[in-house]
């Protein structure tokens, strides 16, 4: 990729440091937020927060959340609000005027609020395993001045990483973003959704504001520091930002919203913000429990993210992973779940082969020696329905 001779997160931080210290419009989209949530946000943060979406719309209570990029700390403060004093919110940036703004108003919005739930850390996004602000702690007093310090240094972010990650795995419910995983370098955007991934419990989901282009991003384009740092280089194409999602394991991918217009055209491509649903727990085996669904509609059919084919008003086998998985968002209410009527105990339950579609035998479910008769089962009398 062309962004390899450009030193992106120099351009980057420049840009955002000078945005900390005086509002930039060009680094925006008009986004509209809950104003009953914005009372308690000091004015210095309201005006210098760059952003294209609003992911903290779809945070509920008692939630622990990941904002990605917070910059200055509003998404972070609106989340705090709605999680309460039950949840937990954690920023991560790398910019440290932006951490600084952040960080000035802290105990402030905290003391308004009458509980303090957010907290600021120093990382980049793509390596949410490595605190910078403990790294820094340990370079106070060990400076790197030949080979054998470099080398120390090296053993210490490994150790970083692995013993006091700054994120652990399956930490948090609720990963957001706003408008900051288009400035991350190609090269590292595949890592970037795979520690999106990791640092999610199981059934937790990633809500994803950003700009993405309709066409691929001329490399000549990729080369320029202002249109990197613009949110514009750095952008993924509509269907590859989805596929990237799916690569790194996600399922149940939405678009939640998507611009009518484009925020911007730089020679005949257009760049326009999305937010992006994603879900993370279909890991884990196939078990036979002799369950079964239906899908609703309207479509006449319909495929998920493991090659199931759902056709309209079928009774279609699946394993109890994925019956579980249909019986939460965003799946729930496109489908009927139709349970056994003697449940199979995970104990006993046998492998189920999940590639390809079967159709799910009425009496698999009801079980093969299920004789019952209703009482107007020989034909309907005067009270049928």
């Amino acid at each position: 990729m062309a962004s390899r001779f450009l030193d992106v997160e120099s351009a980057v931080r420049q840009r955002y440091s000078a945005g900390a210290r005086k509002r930039r419009r060009a680094l925006c989209c008009p986004v509209s937020y809950r104003p009953e949530l914005l009372k308690v946000i000091p004015a210095e943060i309201l005006e210098r927060d760059y952003g294209c979406g609003d992911p903290s719309r779809y945070v509920r209570e008692g939630e622990t959340v990941l904002d990605l990029g917070s910059g200055g700390g509003k998404i972070c403060f609106i989340a705090a609000q709605i999680v309460g004093p039950r949840g937990r919110v954690i920023g991560v940036d790398f910019n440290e005027d932006m951490l600084a703004l952040a960080r000035k108003y802290k105990r402030q919005v905290g003391a308004a609020l009458g509980y303090h739930n957010v907290s600021f850390r120093k990382g980049r996004i793509q390596d949410l395993k490595l605190d910078y602000d403990l790294l820094a702690a340990w370079l106070a007093n060990h400076p790197v001045t030949d080979s054998d310090s470099f080398l120390a240094l090296q053993s210490q972010i490994s150790n970083l990483q692995s013993r006091k990650p700054m994120i652990p795995d399956e930490s948090v419910n609720v990963v957001v973003s706003n408008c900051v995983l288009n400035l991350v370098k190609h090269e590292d955007k595949p890592q970037l959704f795979r520690e999106i991934h990791r640092v999610l419990k199981r059934g937790g989901r990633a809500i994803i504001s950003d700009i993405v282009s309709d066409e691929d991003v001329p490399g000549e384009l990729q080369t320029n520091p202002r249109l990197w740092s613009g949110c514009v280089s750095g952008a993924l194409r509509e269907d590859a930002f989805v596929k990237a999602f799916e690569d790194a394991g996600f399922y149940g991918v939405q678009l939640l919203g998507r611009g009518d217009k484009p925020w911007r055209v730089v020679r005949g491509v257009e760049f326009r913000t999305v937010t992006v649903a994603a879900y993370k727990g279909k890991e884990g085996p196939c078990l036979e429990r002799n369950q079964a669904v239906i899908y609703k509609g309207p479509f006449k059919e319909v495929l998920d993210d493991d090659g199931h084919r759902l056709r309209r008003g079928e009774r279609v086998a699946v394993c109890d992973k994925t019956f579980q998985l249909y019986a939460r968002p965003p799946y729930k209410e496109h489908l009927i779940a139709v349970p056994p009527r003697k449940e199979v105990p995970l104990a006993k339950a046998k492998p189920f082969d999940c590639h390809g579609t079967r159709l799910r035998n009425p009496r698999e479910t009801k079980g093969r020696s299920y004789k019952v008769t209703s009482p107007n089962g020989n034909g309907c009398g005067s009270e049928c329905c």
